[in-house]
This record gives structure tokens, sequence and C-alpha cells, in this order.
């Protein structure tokens, strides 16, 4: 230790050594000041005239700015000495690195998932930022920034960076290669977090799957049946699978054919029909913007009426208790108009002179028999 001390002296003289010290210890107050009293005016400015952005921004560079103080004036009083020139070129690189880290640091900071500014940007491209897709674009932004900070750093120390890019490629490519299903998965929950044909709690009917969405991640999606039970599909599948959002509908059709008997006279047809549109209209759940009760065809054992129409609520417990109130006040209206509903059947029908035949031919036989 005391060949050291005699070495730096020699080198150095006491005087270099309390200038190298008193710088560092300048840029240590003004990193307390500027950190505890001009930031914080800053910040405090920035929010009383609502400023969201700024002050996410100077938030978010908080921390690295009060390191940076301290390497600035590590690297003032350094720079104080008289190093050659290597020395010299050696600490400029290495200051050079800190600021690259420190604005890196800065900016992961910035692109966090409860950050401010992604928001902000959402509101001016009107974009809706959800629970699934901040995170996704969070780790996407701060795996990018680590990315480029490396590269920076790596040119900065004379690294050939397109050689190790040109390596990440043939990697890439050997790995796209290897987990084609994984891949398609993720692309697919990429799809659907970007498109959102749904969302978690969403009901959702595919030709695969039909249930309420419980969970989505990059390579799947659960989805609770109607039975309870909890199905796993892959991404890949349902996003090349045409998706049906029940929870979007705003209004859910209902459509069947009433089948009377073909001996109602057309009065009571008529009648009917009034009736059951008039009350479809009165119907507070029944959406009266499209009401469809028409008699439609002549079928082979029945008349045929079309009703078509839509219910308010979408729900299915709900929807179902309107269609069976329409299908008991339909069967009330059709009891008091004394109107059957018809079933499938066939009528046959013989001609008088078989029958007259048919009666000679007994009687003979009654005859014979006697």
């Amino acid at each position: 230790m005391p060949d050291i001390i005699e070495e730096v002296q020699r080198v150095f003289s006491w005087q270099q050594l309390a200038v190298a010290v008193g710088i560092f210890l300048l840029f240590l107050l003004f990193r307390k000041l500027f950190t505890n009293y001009v930031f914080k005016s800053i910040i405090m400015l920035s929010r009383k005239i609502h400023v969201e952005t700024l002050t996410n921004v100077l938030l978010a560079f908080e921390k690295p700015l009060r390191s940076f103080f301290v390497f600035v004036g590590l690297y003032a009083s350094i720079v104080y000495f008289p190093f050659d020139n290597d020395f010299q070129e050696f600490f400029t690189r290495v200051f050079r690195t800190l600021i690259i880290v420190h604005a890196a640091w800065g900016l992961y900071n910035l692109t966090s998932s409860n950050s401010l500014v992604f928001n902000q940007l959402g509101k001016r491209l009107k974009i809706e930022f959800d629970d699934i897709l901040l995170p996704f674009l969070s780790k996407l932004l701060r795996f990018a920034i680590i990315v480029m900070a490396l590269s920076i750093i790596a040119s900065e120390w004379n690294y050939n960076v397109s050689g190790f890019v040109a390596g990440l490629g043939l990697g890439g490519l050997a790995f796209a290669l290897a987990a084609q299903d994984s891949i398609g998965n993720f692309f697919g929950g990429v799809i659907i977090i970007t498109e959102k044909p749904f969302k978690m709690g969403d009901w959702i009917k595919t030709p695969s799957v039909e249930g309420f969405v419980e969970d989505i991640t990059f390579r799947s999606t659960k989805i609770r049946t109607f039975a309870d039970s909890l199905v796993t599909v892959p991404n890949s599948t349902l996003a090349n699978e045409p998706i049906e959002n029940m929870t979007k509908m705003e209004k859910r059709e209902v459509t069947f054919n009433l089948n009377l008997v073909y001996a109602t006279p057309a009065s009571k047809v008529r009648k009917c029909i009034e009736r059951i549109e008039s009350f479809l209209y009165e119907n507070e759940d029944i959406d009266d913007e499209l009401i469809i009760v028409r008699f439609n065809t002549f079928n082979e054992s029945s008349l045929d009426l079309f009703l078509y129409f839509f219910t308010k609520p979408t729900g299915w417990v709900p929807y179902l208790k309107i269609k069976e109130e329409v299908n008991l006040k339909i069967l009330e209206i059709l009891d008091e108009e004394e109107v059957e509903i018809a079933f499938p059947s066939r009528s046959l029908y013989l001609p008088e002179q078989s029958k007259s035949e048919e009666n000679s031919k007994e009687l003979v036989s009654t005859k014979k028999s006697d």
C-alpha cells in the first residue's frame, strides 16, 4: 500500500489529487442540488400544467440521471490528470458506454407496462390498450432497447456487429424450422392480441369450441365451455377459424316456422298473424326495428307462418326466457282462435267406385258363408 501511494505521489502532485477530488465532490453536490431541488421543481411544474407525458419521462430518467452525475464527476476528475492519449481514449470510450447505458436505462423505465406514455400514444393514435396488448408491447420494446444498446456498445468497442447479427439470423432460421408450431401459435397470439376479435370474459363460438374466454397467452387461449370444462386451444387454430363473438351481439335473433293445419280458414290465419305481430311489438324485450310474421308457404302437411324477430337481451338465460314467453303466448292465441298446430301427416283418398266394389265383395262373401 505505501508503494502505491508513493507511485501516485511520483506521477501526480498532491495539488492535482486535491483538485480531482474537489471536482468529483463538486459534481456530487450538483447531483444533490439537481435531484432534490431542480428536478423536483420541474416535476411539480409539469404536474401543475398537466403535462403527463413530460412528467412520466422525467420520472423514468430520475435514477439514471442521479447515477450519471456520479460518473460525469468521476470522468471529469480523471480527465484532469495528465494521462497519455491511449488512457484518455480508453476513458472516453468508457464514458460513452456509460452514456449509452444510462440512456437505455431511462428508456427501459419509460417503456414499463404501467407507463403513461402508452396511454397518451393510444389516445393520439386512437388505439385502445388492454391488459394483454400493453404488457406485450412493453416487453417487446424493452427487448428492442436492450438489443440496440448492446449493439451500439459493441460498435463503440470496435466489435464486428454485422457478423454477430448474421449469426443470429442463421440461428433464428434453424430455430424457426425446428419450432414451426410454436412460432405459428406465437404469431396467432399476436394476431388475436392486436386485432382483438375477443377479450377475456367474452362468450365466443368457433367450429372447434364454444364458451367463455378465461385466459389468453401467446401460445394458447383457455375457454370455459358450457359443460364447465376448460379447453385449451392453440392460437394458430383460433387465428385460422371464423370466430363468432356472442358477447358483442346488440340483439339476438329468433326465427322459426309455425305450422297450422290445412283446415284452418283464411280469416283465422289472418287473425293469428295480426295478434302474434301485435304481441311482439308490444313486448318490451323484443326489438321493434324488424318484426316479421307472415303466411309463408303451403307445406306438404301444413300452412306455414314465418316468424322472425330479435330479443334485446342477448344472454343465454334471458334469451330462453323470452322465447318461452313468446311460445306460451302463441299457444294462447291459437287456443283462443281455435286453430290447431299441424304435425307431419298424410291423407289417403279412395275413389267412390272402389268403395262400392269392396262393399259388394263383402256382401257376397257374407252370403256364401251363410
